[in-house]
């Protein structure tokens, strides 16, 4: 794993050097293996980097398009993350319906949900089972208690390494998540992180020692690269 942290004066560059990034990760997937593969974060930080991505020149056709977890909500539910990512960018261009993979949140049954997205990835990624396919770049944000996706402290999901998706739980509100052998096969897994809020758990998290299960971004440390994109306000204190 080759890990790099970046401390930005604010959430402006922060969302400014995502961008960057993320072109550069494209142009080298459509380069090398002729499409690119994304899986989006829900919340606030990474919202201005979709509007960013909205005006750009991009071959929508080669980028396929997943979400690292999902509230298990109607697709247009204020509080979806595709509903977020379709206002901010991908409703907004020409992108192939084909492309984008949202995670199922009709059938009523969370697991059953879970179970039918876990077929879908490795149909598209061509894996069997027991295999677990490299997405190019995966988003991730981290909330004051250290979860990212929908993987909290001390709940089950943490555990689950059999499968690709499974069924998170916030306060008993189901909703589904890349598990961590999935983020963590990711040839790149990009952390976005602002406020002043999270640099506890932050010190936690960049910790020589502290309990993954308390403090679950910990656990993602992928094959690849892992880079901490961090504004200021959140690590100002960091002992990277």
């Amino acid at each position: 794993m080759k890990k790099i942290v970046e401390i930005l004066a604010d959430r402006e560059q922060l969302v400014a050097r995502s961008h960057e990034i993320l072109l550069a990760k494209l142009a080298e997937a459509v380069q090398t293996r002729g499409q690119f593969t994304l899986a989006l974060a829900g919340g606030g930080t990474p919202k201005p980097l979709y509007e960013a991505l909205a005006g750009d020149d991009l071959p929508t056709d080669k980028i396929h398009i997943f979400w690292g977890d999902e509230r298990y909500v109607p697709p247009d539910h204020p509080d979806s993350n595709q509903n977020m990512a379709r206002q901010a960018w991908l409703d907004r261009v020409d992108f192939p319906e084909g492309n984008l993979h949202p995670m199922p949140t009709g059938a009523g049954d969370p697991a059953a949900d879970a179970e039918r997205h876990d077929a879908e990835l490795r149909s598209f990624f061509g894996v069997a089972p027991g295999e677990v396919p490299s997405l190019d770049v995966i988003l991730l944000g981290m909330g004051d208690d250290a979860h990212t996706a929908s993987l909290f402290p001390r709940t089950e999901a943490l555990q689950v390494c059999d499968r690709l998706v499974t069924v998170g739980d916030k306060d008993g509100q189901p909703r589904l998540t890349f598990t961590i052998p999935l983020l963590n096969k990711a040839r790149c897994v990009l952390f976005l992180v602002a406020g002043e809020s999270k640099r506890s758990a932050l010190a936690q998290v960049f910790a020589p020692e502290a309990d993954a299960d308390a403090y679950p971004s910990r656990y993602i440390r992928p094959e690849g690269e892992l880079w901490w994109l961090l504004d200021e306000a959140a690590g100002k204190s960091i002992d990277h």
